[in-house]
């Protein structure tokens, strides 16, 4: 058998969006050579979305699914918002999250290769691409577990633009869950406490509070008291524990959790697109240029 280099593997799986057992295995057939396998790809009609490839997705859905003490959020991406009102496509994105809770892979290979409605979820994507008529892209996931003695909570916004996973310690109040999620869905902190906060990212921010207090023409013993009172005030905002609740402002989501016999152990949050480059395109000059033609 000839042997295929990885990176090999890896540059036909991006130029044709198949999997990385299918991508090895049409190299193989051909010898190594990328051009005939891609050829043996799209005479199988395997590659027929590979055109779409320099497509940007930036759109799609996420969702969250359970099994047990497992679960996994999961992102799916389109090149348009439209895509994600498509029922085949709701569909999609709900079946790799159950999927994905239900086997646990490692990375993004091991779950392209795992069991699904059409073949494997590479071959099931594949058909999408197809049927669809658009890029659809598998982006990211990750599987959280729990114990017996904790609860998930899963919350989807605009029906899952925004998906959320927390997990609590102490209750096994799944609706206590949902309202963290909830919560975090809203307020999108970044940490669930600051004791997760980089120390890095503290001093930079405290070299930027101490340039503002003395271009405020603060006196130096006043700058040191005045840094230390806003660096808590920065980390009291972007950790999730110490925020204001949302569905009470009068207590903190720890003082909201603690009343249930909880603490919050983990949450992961999933915005669809974010830290995607979207191409930005005129509509209007769009359709003039293809009247024009």
């Amino acid at each position: 058998m000839t042997q295929i280099a990885a990176k090999l593997v890896k540059e036909l799986r991006d130029k044709t969006g198949v999997g990385m057992m299918d991508a090895k295995k049409a190299l193989v057939a051909v010898e190594g050579d990328m051009e005939k396998a891609i050829d043996f790809l799209r005479e199988k009609g395997m590659a027929k979305a590979g055109s779409k490839s320099d497509r940007i997705a930036a759109e799609g859905l996420a969702a969250v699914a359970t099994n047990g003490n497992t679960a996994a959020i999961v992102e799916v991406n389109s090149e348009t918002d439209f895509v994600a009102k498509n029922e085949m496509f709701q569909d999609l994105v709900q079946e790799l999250a159950t999927i994905v809770a239900e086997h646990k892979p490692a990375d993004m290979d091991a779950a392209m290769a795992l069991p699904a409605s059409k073949g494997t979820v590479a071959e099931t994507l594949i058909e999408a691409n197809q049927v669809i008529g658009e890029r659809i892209n598998f982006r990211r996931f990750e599987v959280i577990e729990k114990t017996d003695a904790d609860a998930f909570g899963g919350y989807l916004h605009m029906g899952g633009r925004i998906a959320v996973l927390a997990v609590l310690e102490g209750t096994n109040d799944e609706a206590v869950a949902k309202d963290v999620a909830m919560h975090v869905a809203a307020i999108n902190p970044r940490y669930v406490d600051e004791s997760q906060i980089p120390a890095a990212e503290l001093e930079h921010e405290k070299n930027i509070l101490t340039e503002q207090a003395l271009n405020e023409g603060k006196p130096a013993n006043i700058v040191e008291k005045m840094v230390i009172g806003r660096l808590s005030k920065f980390k009291a905002e972007i950790s999730l524990v110490d925020q204001p609740f949302v569905k009470d402002p009068d207590t903190t989501v720890a003082k909201y959790v603690a009343a249930k016999g909880a603490t919050v152990k983990s949450f992961v949050r999933f915005e669809v697109g974010e830290g995607i480059e979207k191409r930005e395109e005129n509509f209007a000059e769009e359709v003039m240029s293809q009247i024009k033609k």
